[in-house]
């Protein structure tokens, strides 16, 4: 089969077609014909080793000392089931799914293997392969986060980077959960966070949430640029920062015991679930999360998908066309 492999760290052009083995799927295992992926920030991480500060050798040990370990990047799919193992019981071939294998990678190819009883599921019926594709990376990370947190109906949330590829779908989330939403943006991206439910936007080109004097009882931190005392200067008393591109540094504040009112940090990777992609379809249908899609690029344009994502620019997700449907 065709597919993008990453041997070595480095800009988008290190990603390369190449034939690798098609995949066989065992006995509990989903063989998918990939319709659709992503690239996704976490795709221009692994490849470019681009890591939050102080986790550079930290990357190097979990991910590959020289090059990536796994060299087919890609964390979410969707698809068509086009062959099932023997002791699979609750797919069937020819089912549309999409799929989080996530941290596994692999989806930058024309077929994955995801096991029956992974973070796989039946797209939505109203769904293109193209938006169902899109929905894992960051709404798998928004539920974690926000889970992590505890939020609650009525808290105040700020969202730094509403617009972005996390930042989108836990604006729709926060809101879903009953929190009042103020998302941090550009300018050009006001009209998009108001639809996704922000009850207000900040443009940061204009103004510094951290000197407004407004404090909120979550903020979400989807860039990692802000000082790590702006944004807890911006909590109030008991809040917690999600640090969701946090570094070291945060990573070491979260793990302080803070007693009963005092500010917490959370951060370190999100959980992958299997259940989480079963939510995210259930909310999806409902309409509680919709798609974001920026733009979408054809399979032999990986390399141009990968420099637009490093831009660091793009709202919501990038989809790459893999198959037809």
């Amino acid at each position: 089969m065709k597919a993008y492999v990453c041997r070595r760290y480095g800009g988008p052009e290190a990603v390369e077609l190449a034939d690798v083995p098609k995949p066989l799927p065992k006995d509990d295992d989903l063989l998918i014909r990939i319709v659709a992926t992503t690239v996704t920030a976490a795709d221009w991480r692994v490849r470019a080793l681009a890591v939050p500060k102080g986790l550079g050798p930290i990357a190097r040990l979990a991910l590959g000392l020289t090059r990536p370990r796994q060299p087919i990047l890609g964390t979410e799919l969707a698809g068509v089931v086009e062959a099932i193992g023997r002791g699979v019981t609750l797919f069937r071939p020819g089912d549309a799914v999409f799929a989080f294998p996530g941290g596994k990678m692999g989806c930058h190819a024309e077929y994955g293997v995801m096991s029956q009883r992974g973070a796989v599921a039946l797209k939505p019926e109203a769904l293109t392969f193209e938006q169902a594709a899109s929905l894992c990376f960051g709404g798998c990370t928004a539920l974690d986060f926000l889970s992590k947190a505890g939020i609650r109906a009525g808290e105040s949330i700020l969202i730094i980077g509403a617009s972005g590829g996390v930042g989108a779908p836990m604006t729709q989330l926060a809101k879903h959960f009953g929190a009042k939403v103020t998302g941090v943006t550009s300018a050009g991206n006001r009209g998009l966070v108001l639809s996704l439910g922000a009850d207000r936007v900040v443009d940061y080109a204009a103004e510094d949430f951290a000197e407004s004097g407004e404090t909120y009882d979550i903020i979400a931190d989807t860039v990692g640029d802000a000082p790590l005392s702006s944004r807890l200067s911006a909590l109030k008393n008991g809040g917690r920062l999600l640090a969701i591109a946090g570094g070291l540094p945060e990573m070491l504040v979260a793990l302080r015991r803070p007693g009963a009112d005092a500010k917490r940090v959370i951060a370190g990777p999100a959980k992958e679930r299997p259940d989480y992609v079963r939510r995210i379809a259930e909310l999806a249908t409902s309409g509680a999360l919709r798609p974001v899609i920026d733009r979408r690029y054809a399979f032999a344009q990986m390399a141009e998908a990968h420099a637009y994502v490093e831009t660091r620019r793009k709202r919501g997700a990038v989809v790459v066309s893999v198959a037809q449907g």
